[in-house]
């Protein structure tokens, strides 16, 4: 089996301006990221950018790095690029993990590629970890995801689903009577998928949960999505998640 791996990078963030750059034991996080991709079995990892910041950073990081367009609406629409620039096969497979990801296993990485690659019925793979919190259930940044019995995603929100219906009866939150899984924000993508998926405009069930995947389900594409191989540490989303993940790796130098 053969895969490349796009680490997108945008300079801009809302709540972390510049986080690609952020500082992580002497390196830029991007560059952490790329590290941990690298480890996979990835034929070639790659890092797109439309900011020269990002590119100069990882001058001397045995990571290409290719320069897109500074109009992309999206991650996905990125990858694509990328794929066009490359000149990828449809049936090649190209596997996102996201920029603020330096702690993820390259474990995940080849697993969801393999998922993809075994399953030819679909476009798309993603992975899942189990909820064991209230709270976590409960909460609209957590995605959540149910799938049927051969892996295929059925739906993806930020509500609680499945929703038990006598559990949550009169604000009840107890989950121990059920099994819920959060989604897990890597994919597999076959590059054919890639091409149709930016000829779609917004669905209206992602611009209601603004959750990219629910375009590609609103257009009948098949979602395969399995439970994680090792536990995927959480991402950088906020000054606080940057100075916990800063403060955990000057522990392991």
């Amino acid at each position: 089996m053969s895969f490349y791996v796009v680490v997108p990078a945008r300079y801009a963030s809302t709540r972390l301006p510049g986080k690609p750059l952020a500082d992580l034991a002497g390196k830029p996080m991007v560059a952490r990221v790329a590290e941990r991709c690298q480890r996979s079995a990835a034929e070639q990892v790659l890092v797109a950018t439309d900011d020269t910041r990002i590119a100069d950073a990882l001058e001397g990081e045995s990571v290409r790095v290719v320069m897109t367009r500074d109009d992309h609406p999206s991650g996905t629409d990125r990858l694509q690029e990328v794929a066009e620039q490359l000149g990828l096969a449809d049936d090649d497979i190209i596997v996102n993990v996201q920029g603020d990801e330096p702690l993820i296993p390259s474990a995940v990485i080849d697993q969801v590629a393999a998922n993809l690659a075994d399953n030819p019925d679909c476009q798309m793979a993603t992975l899942c970890e189990p909820i064991e919190q209230g709270d976590d259930l409960f909460n609209p940044n957590v995605v959540k995801v149910v799938f049927d019995q051969t892996g295929r995603a059925l739906y993806f929100s930020r509500a609680p689903i499945p929703w038990h219906r006598d559990a949550f009866a009169d604000g009840g939150r107890d989950i121990s009577g059920g099994q819920w899984w959060r989604h897990i924000g890597i994919y597999a993508y076959r590059v054919a998928l890639l091409h149709r998926y930016v000829q779609w405009p917004p669905a209206e069930l992602e611009k209601l949960e603004s959750l990219e995947q629910l375009r590609a389900m609103a257009n009948g594409i098949a979602i395969h999505v399995a439970p994680a191989c090792e536990p995927v540490p959480g991402g950088v989303d906020t000054p606080e998640d940057l100075a916990r993940l800063q403060a955990y790796l000057e522990t392991q130098s």
